[in-house]
């Protein structure tokens, strides 16, 4: 299987600097308290990071507003996954538990302030590429059951012409979501090769070690990095 970045995205976000955490071999049927726990932790500590503080205004987000607003996207209108899931949590709404990977996959999402999806491998054909959209793609919004067309040239992710993820990371897709069914994920982290890679690489550091810890050491991992430099990520082959 693939994970790449078209080149008609990557001349829109020339800095654009995505990892990637492939995982098969998974349980996701198990509760696991202790990462609930870990879950409510970083949520505590984002509410309390973000006292008196606006998400959208602080160093984390602004660069991503910056690249919403390069791909033609509205930042106020569509926020990145990462500055909603902070404005909610600095609204004191807290976050709550789903399954045992997607409470691990937004803790570190939280903790490292970045966006981080989750794309269930098995309902993915050859690969997965950030791109823009074109004739003939179809979106089911999450939790929809009805198929919606996505402009013209907008970002997204997509599974030949399924779309998984809306204007880049603004919203996910009904298909290819995380049920406690799961058993192969694929964890993309966007970033940029200018601001946080070494951030990106951090979160896919730990998010390989929490995976192993939690889910066993049995289970297959790969990690790769894209960018405009090497812009495909090879795994499972």
């Amino acid at each position: 299987m693939y994970y790449q970045i078209a080149r008609d995205f990557l001349e829109k976000l020339p800095t654009a600097y995505f990892g990637a955490v492939a995982v098969r071999g998974l349980d996701n049927r198990r509760q696991i308290p202790e990462l609930e726990a870990m879950l409510a932790e970083n949520v505590s500590a984002c509410e309390t990071y973000f006292n008196g503080k606006k998400p959208k205004e602080s160093e984390d987000i602004l660069p991503y507003r910056g690249a919403f607003t390069a791909l033609g996207i509205n930042p106020n209108k569509y926020l990145c996954s990462i500055e909603a899931l902070l404005t909610r949590i600095a609204k004191g709404k807290g976050f709550p538990h789903i399954n045992a990977a997607v409470d691990l996959g937004n803790a570190v999402s939280i903790k490292y302030r970045l966006p981080m999806g989750a794309h269930d491998l098995d309902t993915i054909g050859e690969g997965l590429d950030v791109r823009l959209a074109r004739a003939g793609d179809r979106f089911v919004p999450f939790g929809g059951l009805e198929e919606e067309t996505p402009d013209m040239g907008e970002a997204i992710y997509a599974s030949g012409q399924e779309v998984r993820t809306r204007r880049w990371t603004w919203r996910q897709s009904e298909c290819g979501k995380i049920t406690e069914e799961t058993q192969a994920i694929l964890f993309p982290i966007d970033g940029f090769t200018d601001v946080n890679a070494g951030k990106v690489h951090e979160a896919a550091e730990e998010l390989v070690g929490l995976l192993r810890r939690y889910f066993g050491a049995a289970i297959d991992i790969e990690t790769g990095f894209v960018s405009r430099e090497q812009s495909r990520f090879d795994f499972f082959r």
